[in-house]
């Protein structure tokens, strides 16, 4: 089984909301908007654009989070300059991180019967970070990221990628994501049965039933899987 990171297991988009409320708050910068919501849309909205940049292959992954401060700030700021600003951004956000709560309990119910892999559209040093400081680290066999792949999801090559680290064909992999498009198609496309958390985080995207398994809680994956005869195979971790 492969996981996404970012809210699927790991609450994003809570963590990113309250860090950055809170860094905005301490750089001061608050008062030129209409009110921290604003703000919060215009962030969340540079980051997307951002993002595609990269997962397009038309930035570095320091390079997009640097372009993420300048367009932000409205800034021509050197390398330095938006790195310290990102870091301090950061200082907040890692002050909020959180897992989801069904997260624990499901790892737990697979831990003996399904083998567990991570890919995301991220860097492995931030992710690996983040699952250690989270407690999960020692519970995947892998840890793949597009930032060091050199592709990203959707593509099937990431998908393959992920499936190739725990030496299984996709048929016998599963992938639970929350985006419906980029985990969702991008995880059925490759061949792998393809589970979309949908934890109502606003994308409005949908994908048919043919397509992925949609589910709303991480407690309806255990008897997912299991129903399929596809997967269970035996631990080699360990």
């Amino acid at each position: 089984m492969v996981w996404d990171v970012d809210d699927t297991l790991f609450d994003y988009t809570s963590a990113d909301r309250e860090g950055m409320r809170a860094h905005l708050a301490a750089e001061g910068l608050l008062a030129g908007y209409d009110g921290p919501e604003q703000a919060l849309a215009r962030w969340r909205e540079i980051t997307d654009r951002q993002w595609a940049r990269f997962s397009a292959g038309e930035a570095t992954f320091e390079g997009q989070r640097r372009d993420r401060v300048r367009v932000f700030l409205d800034a021509e700021l050197t390398d330095a300059e938006a790195d310290a600003w990102f870091q301090r951004y950061i200082g907040h956000y890692e002050a909020a991180w959180s897992l989801f709560p069904d997260v624990l309990p499901v790892l737990d119910a697979l831990s003996a019967s399904h083998r567990h892999a991570v890919l995301s559209n991220s860097s492995i040093t931030v992710q690996e970070r983040k699952l250690r400081t989270l407690g999960l680290l020692d519970r995947f066999e892998a840890v793949l990221c597009a930032a060091e792949l050199g592709v990203s999801k959707p593509e099937a090559g990431a998908f393959l990628a992920a499936c190739e680290a725990l030496g299984l064909p996709p048929h016998e992999v599963a992938y639970v994501g929350d985006h419906p498009e980029i985990d969702g198609r991008g995880a059925a496309e490759a061949g792998l049965l393809s589970v979309w958390i949908d934890r109502g985080t606003g994308c409005a995207q949908a994908v048919g039933e043919a397509v992925c398994r949609r589910i709303s809680t991480l407690a309806e994956l255990p008897p997912l899987v299991r129903a399929d005869t596809r997967f269970g195979a035996p631990s080699t971790f360990g």
